[in-house]
């Protein structure tokens, strides 16, 4: 009996000995997951998986070192935060930076750095971070570094606060911080191979990639902010849009996007799908070569082709248009004004004005690609309509296209530019347009020179009124982009995603 007691009291003193244990254990254990963030392990996400079919997989990740406007679109604001980011209307909103301010002189950014913020791998994110991805994108000369302007110096004079000073007014400094320029990377990640995998502090995670087939984006679990709804999203690479429209038609992917509209006319009124249009900064024009060889050096005979050419018409009869344009500048940029009325199609006033070129305008070569085909006939007939000039229409590959581009040897093509600020490429006469005005390209100087926001955009439309008056091209209309998705489907985004494609609201139903 005395031996019984005594075994259970030994065994009443083991198991209290082996809970404190535990609880010690546990507690310790804790300790360490919150001191180190351990992605995922405390939140393992939802396992909700989505498919997306594009057509344009990166062959590298790394968007430090190659300019890859897919591999930006696929990571910006899922995989990689940056300093600052952009709504759907291409508004500068808040992002690893909370807040921002800028010296009456333009030359001074003070950015306030959120706290508690984590990358994928538990490092904490501060101020010294940012300062750190800065000086490597000088010094290592990343992608499209130029953006940065005269940079002078980046401190952080504390953990939140990043200070950078520039040797002259950069207005678009903070819009260039809000891409790829503005990605934060941990300074401390030592050798990560960025072409196949990242080190970001975003929602996501890359899980598996594929070089030009497939990436796999996974749940963030130790994400600082709102975290992801979906655990799983899967972009995979088709080739053609037959096979796009089949996968996405029989349900084998969730979502198209961006898609083209071949797919997206060939899916619109599909049970179960839903096809959505956005705006973008996309811009087509009927390009001038204005070099001095080029009879579009005449001002005079470009301003006959504004008049000639049906702008509207064309830009009406594109599935892909958001409107006619009738500048550089798209309706989601700085500076934008309706400059549709400069130029309105008038037969009665070019035939006026060819007749004064007399046996001068008789050829005009368009040079185009097979996807500009269609409405190079088009513009060539209209050309066509009077006596002179006759076109020279020729229609080659990319690789000769790209050729013939940079040697000069054009007069006319059909092309889109693509991105924010982008008419300032018309005030540089050493570019493909060769356009050189020491008026326009003073009005541009001006425009550099604007010490805000509200400054900048001013100047910046009076250079693309300035650009547009002297017919400097023919800026036919803006694109817009679609998107293909599953109706039950919620929460992605619809506009300017030809440039990034945040999905962290992305909702299965």
């Amino acid at each position: 009996m005395h031996k019984s007691r005594n075994e259970r009291f030994r065994w009443v003193v083991f198991l209290v000995v082996a809970a404190v244990l535990s609880a010690l254990v546990w507690v310790g254990w804790s300790v360490i997951t919150r001191s180190h963030s351990i992605p995922g392990l405390l939140d393992s996400g939802p396992d909700t998986k989505v498919s997306v079919g594009i057509t344009d997989m990166p062959q590298s990740l790394d968007i430090r070192a190659t300019a890859s406007a897919s591999a930006e679109r696929l990571l910006l604001d899922n995989v990689y935060e940056t300093l600052l980011t952009v709504d759907q209307n291409n508004q500068l909103k808040p992002g690893v930076a909370t807040d921002w301010k800028t010296s009456d002189d333009g030359l001074t950014y003070t950015l306030t750095i959120a706290s508690g913020l984590t990358f994928s791998n538990g490092h904490t994110l501060d101020a010294g971070d940012v300062v750190w991805s800065l000086q490597q994108a000088i010094t290592q000369k990343y992608a499209g570094v130029d953006d940065l302007g005269d940079l002078k110096s980046a401190t952080n004079p504390n953990d939140s606060t990043v200070v950078i000073t520039l040797a002259q007014t950069n207005p678009t400094l903070l819009r260039a911080l809000s891409g790829r320029l503005g990605i934060v990377y941990d300074s401390e990640a030592g050798d990560a191979d960025y072409a196949k995998q990242a080190v970001g502090s975003g929602p996501f995670t890359v899980g598996k990639f594929t070089p030009g087939q497939s990436l796999t984006l996974d749940y963030n679990g130790g994400y600082h902010g709102t975290k992801a709804h979906v655990g799983t999203v899967t972009f995979t690479q088709y080739s053609d849009e037959t096979s796009l429209a089949d996968a996405v038609s029989k349900g084998t992917i969730d979502m198209v996007a961006p898609a083209t509209v071949t797919v997206a006319s060939q899916m619109n009124g599909k049970d179960g799908l839903t096809v959505t249009e956005g705006a973008t900064t996309d811009k087509v024009l009927l390009a001038f070569n204005n070099n001095s060889d080029s009879i579009m050096s005449d001002q005079n005979v470009r301003t006959t082709f504004r008049y000639l050419i049906d702008s509207a018409g064309i830009a009406a009869s594109q599935s892909d248009s958001s409107g006619a344009l009738g500048g550089p500048i798209s309706p989601l940029e700085p500076g934008y004004e309706d400059l549709t009325g400069l130029f309105p199609h008038d037969m009665s006033k070019t035939q006026t004005m060819t007749s004064y070129f007399g046996p001068y305008l008789t050829t005009v070569d368009l040079v185009v690609t097979a996807q500009w085909q269609p409405m190079a006939e088009t513009i060539k007939q209209q050309i066509e309509q009077l006596p002179r000039p006759s076109v020279n229409l020729e229609v080659v590959s990319d690789e000769e296209y790209a050729k013939r581009i940079q040697d000069g040897t054009w007069e006319l093509t059909l092309m889109s530019m693509n991105g924010t600020d982008d008419a300032g490429t018309f005030a540089d006469p050493d570019s493909i347009f060769h356009y050189n005005h020491a008026e326009v390209q003073q009005a541009y100087a001006d425009a550099r020179a604007a010490t805000n926001d509200a400054d900048y955009a001013e100047k910046m439309k009076v250079y693309a009124r300035k650009l547009s008056e002297d017919a400097a091209s023919n800026w036919l209309y803006t694109r817009k982009c679609f998107t293909v998705a599953s109706t039950k489907l919620s929460g992605y985004p619809t506009a300017l995603i030809d440039q990034r494609m945040p999905l962290a609201d992305l909702t299965v139903k």
